[in-house]
Parts: structure tokens; sequence; C-alpha cells
């Protein structure tokens, strides 16, 4: 999956938007909205938690640095047992496992209180009224939806797209 960035004037342009990605058959969980906070955005598909904060991100980072001080905390554990214990293996995948899931949970608690990074440059433009228009297509659509917009909605701007994002947010 890929992020297509749009900034688009109005609501009214950006509910035209949205109706015809609809007809083009992208799923509304599909297409995100942000805003400024006295924006009405009526029935279009606002931008959730992990659209708007650094959650992903962070959970991410979380999951690999907490696997990682896990693994590491098996091994030595493994190589200098405390008391006359021995470890095995399941002690190893054990910490490990709950490394990345202690890692996960403190880093998506950090990440949901912080601004996505990826969104900053579009601050000025949300301050000044526009809003930003997030769309996740798969890849081999990506040329198609930023045609069907930019040909139909001079007004929309198009900014670019994300390399890869993940799939389960």
């Amino acid at each position: 999956m890929r992020r297509i960035y749009f900034l688009v004037p109005s609501v009214a342009s950006a509910q035209a938007i949205v109706d015809e990605l609809l007809l083009a058959r992208i799923d509304a969980s599909h297409i995100h909205m942000l805003a400024r906070e006295d924006t009405p955005l009526e029935d279009l598909p606002r931008a959730s938690v992990a659209q708007s904060s650094d959650l992903v991100p962070a959970l991410q980072r979380g999951v690999a640095a907490g696997g990682l001080a896990g693994l590491l905390a098996g091994l030595l554990a493994i190589t200098f047992p405390p008391a006359g214990f021995v470890f095995g293996g399941g002690a190893l995948l054990g910490m490990t496992a709950f490394g990345a899931g202690f890692g996960a949970w403190m880093s998506s608690m950090v990440g949901a209180g912080l601004p996505n990074s990826r969104i900053e440059k579009f601050e000025k433009a949300i301050a000044e009224g526009q809003l930003l228009m997030m769309i996740d297509v798969s890849s081999p659509r990506v040329q198609e939806i930023e045609s069907l917009v930019t040909r139909h909605h001079a007004e929309a701007e198009l900014e670019g797209v994300d390399p890869n994002i993940p799939i389960f947010p």
C-alpha cells in the first residue's frame, strides 16, 4: 500500500473528490481527511489517531528496540545463568517476545501523543484552512488515482506519495 497526499482548498472540493474516489472503488476506510479543528468536515472520512499522530512509526521502532533488548537479555541469561538456573531456547524466545511487546506498548503510548512527522510539512497549509487528503491505494493504482484527481480537480495539489505504509492501521 502507498499513501497519496493532496491539499484541497475547501470541504466542497474534498467531498467531490471523495465521491469520485468511491466510484473508482477506493474504500472509504482508505481515505483520510485532516483539517483545522474549526473546519466542519461533515460526512468526510476523518483521519484517525493512526494517521494524525506518530503512533505507527513509534510502534515499529518500539517493537524493534524492545525485541532486540529482550534478545540481548535472553542471551545474557543463557550465557551467565543466575544462581544455578539453566535456561534454554524457550527462555530466549520468551524474553525476546516480552521485550518486543513491552517496547511496542511503551512506544505506542508515547507516539500517540506526538504529531505525525510525515505530515509536519502540511501544518502551515492546514492552519491556513486547506484540507489534507490522504488516500491509501495499492502500488499499481497510484498513477491511476493521481491522474483521476488531478484531471478532474485542478484545485487539488498533489503533494507526493509515501513509499510504503503499514497494512494494519
